[in-house]
């Protein structure tokens, strides 16, 4: 997967594609610091969490920029945020999330609210980057809420 970022680097410039140039940058820099953090390269989950968590800046900051009125700074946010999740893992679908949180809970016999990370956990070591954190723990809260 890293090679397929710095190739997609190369090729942004070769194309004078500015916004991807950048992304990518920003985003391997990530991925280095990473790699001086762990003292050993990177593995492929090791990059797709760098990318979830540059994906999640990229929404916040969209957010707040659209709150504060500035549109522009809001629509960048959102293009780099497209090129990030164009490397990410297929997202599963809110029906496949849920059944896998109900399967969960069914599997650990948690009944409660006190019994949610507990869930929170499991499923999200299923899920393995292609569902975000706090949607997985939004749909444990629901059924643990309604269940108990």
């Amino acid at each position: 997967m890293l090679d397929e970022l710095q190739t997609d680097l190369k090729n942004a410039q070769l194309a004078h594609d500015e916004l991807k140039v950048s992304t990518l940058r920003l985003l391997l820099s990530e991925i280095h610091n990473v790699e001086i953090q762990k003292g050993t390269p990177v593995s492929r989950e090791d990059v797709i969490l760098v990318l979830q968590r540059e994906a999640k800046k990229r929404k916040e900051a969209a957010f707040g920029f659209r709150a504060g009125g500035r549109e522009e700074a809001a629509a960048k946010e959102e293009a780099e945020l497209k090129i990030l999740e164009s490397y990410l893992p297929l997202q599963l679908s809110n029906e496949e999330l849920t059944k896998i949180v109900l399967d969960t809970i069914n599997e650990l016999g948690a009944n409660s609210p006190a019994d949610m990370g507990k869930v929170i956990g499991a499923v999200i070591g299923k899920v393995k980057g292609r569902a975000d954190g706090a949607t997985v723990s939004n749909l444990v809260k629901e059924r643990l809420l309604v269940s108990s």
